[in-house]
């Protein structure tokens, strides 16, 4: 390109750069809150974040009364005016706030994140922009959103909403994305009216349910294009710049996060990874290892194989897996936020809760290896993760076998005990690692735990 020679061609290449810059924004990540510094209350929020390792994700709404999952109305295509017809018939009276917060303490866990609005539109609180909420369309007509903030907050629990940034019901939310796009009866409306839907949805958050520590944004790939592999250009403006920066003005502590699948976004507070260890991208729409930020992490995972109720679903992840799915989680540094799909009376079903009583009486056991670590020397591995808390490093042996090799283990030990224990571990350490001999009758059929010590 050759040097302007006047004030018009300056302008003129002013124009094609600020053109330049929002094609970036809109074919990449999209623009995030621009020179985010986040506040003393933020950055202690994230510590306290990084620590708790262990949250409740709740998926619930109208759609529980299908009992196929959240994405009924996608998946089976159903027309927006007869999907409207589901609050009529939503009535959760067995919905307990304070039962469920004490289910959540003695499963150990430190947060809950819940549904706010989920991809069908409906809004699972008491909202002045649409008459499509729980309070206003529902026999039910109470704010369960309060009656949750309210026990949480009795009960010293932190609370997060989850926020669609898609829908499939609003004609505002145009242009359309990838999906929904079955759905019969969907108009077209105005994009800039869609985002000031949302402002006026999380301004409500934040101001009517007291501390929020944080919201979790899912949906932005809704409006990337997808080749069956890959993500490509992002075809619209989120207004990120002015949505993260209203909630940090609202609320510095609170915590963003969004579920898009890529490198963090300026203006974000934590990572979080959809049903996958940070990386693994076993799923193919995941986080690739290339875009794993610095922020804190998390990984969402079901009990089942749904999020949202699903009554025929079977799949009921064991003790085992789900323990061993916080240690690895734990040694990626990471927290597990593990979901359940409430029933359309407001009740969780009972393996569900049974599998969380589990989970809180290996917490109470072994909980020291877990909270508060971070991200150990090696692994996770099939067969082995570690997290470490100062000079204190805990190895999680996830398979029975009577000799484990750690491989690039070079840390100076003081010494090696089984956890709880004062028996030492028998061990030798070479130039290549670190070689464990663990006899039969000191294997834990699902997490043997070794507490190293070091110099």
């Amino acid at each position: 390109m050759e040097h302007p020679s006047n004030l018009n061609d300056m302008k003129h290449l002013a124009k094609i750069c600020t053109a330049l810059i929002l094609f970036c924004s809109l074919s990449g990540h999209g623009q995030g809150q621009q020179n985010y510094q986040p506040s003393p209350e933020n950055l202690e929020a994230r510590q306290w974040f990084q620590d708790a390792k262990f949250g409740l994700f709740v998926h619930w709404g109208v759609y529980s009364i299908l009992g196929d999952g959240e994405w009924v109305m996608n998946n089976q295509n159903i027309p927006v005016d007869a999907y409207e017809k589901l609050p009529a018939f939503f009535n959760p009276i067995d919905f307990d706030a304070e039962e469920w917060v004490k289910m959540v303490k003695d499963a150990g866990m430190k947060y809950i994140t819940i549904t706010s609005r989920h991809h069908d539109g409906f809004s699972m609180f008491d909202t002045k922009a649409s008459d499509y909420n729980i309070v206003d369309s529902t026999p039910y007509g109470k704010d369960v959103l309060k009656q949750l903030a309210d026990a949480c907050k009795k009960e010293d629990i932190k609370l997060f909403f989850y926020y669609s940034l898609l829908d499939w019901n609003r004609d505002d939310y145009y242009p359309r994305g990838r999906t929904g796009t079955g759905i019969p009866g969907r108009g077209e409306g105005e994009w800039k009216n869609y985002i000031e839907f949302m402002k006026t949805q999380l301004t409500e958050l934040l101001t009517n349910y007291g501390d929020i520590a944080g919201i979790w944004f899912d949906g932005h790939w809704d409006q990337k294009e997808w080749d069956g592999k890959k993500f490509g250009k992002l075809k619209v403006d989120w207004h990120y710049n002015e949505i993260y920066k209203l909630i940090h003005d609202l609320q510095p502590q609170c915590l963003i996060g969004n579920n898009h699948h890529i490198a963090p976004i300026e203006g974000e507070d934590f990572q979080m990874f959809e049903k996958d260890l940070p990386g693994r991208n076993t799923t193919g729409f995941g986080t690739s290892e290339s875009d794993i930020g610095q922020l804190p992490f998390e990984v969402c995972e079901t009990i089942n194989g749904s999020w949202g109720f699903n009554l025929q679903d079977r799949k009921h992840k064991s003790e085992k897996e789900l323990v061993q799915y916080i240690v690895k989680a734990a040694g990626y540094g990471s927290n597990l936020l593990l979901n359940v799909g409430p029933m359309p009376n407001g009740k969780i079903q009972d393996e569900h809760k049974e599998s969380l009583k589990q989970m809180g009486d290996w917490l109470r056991k072994n909980g020291e290896t877990i909270y508060g670590t971070k991200a150990g020397p090696s692994g996770p591995t099939d067969e082995y993760a570690t997290t470490q808390k100062g000079k204190t490093i805990y190895v999680h042996l996830l398979q029975n076998k009577d000799v484990v090799f750690i491989e690039g283990f070079n840390q100076r030990i003081k010494q090696i005990t089984y956890y709880g224990t004062q028996q030492k571990v028998t061990h030798e350490l070479n130039d290549y690692g670190l070689l464990l001999k663990i006899p039969k009758d000191r294997q834990d059929p699902i997490d043997t735990i070794i507490e190293i010590t070091l110099r």
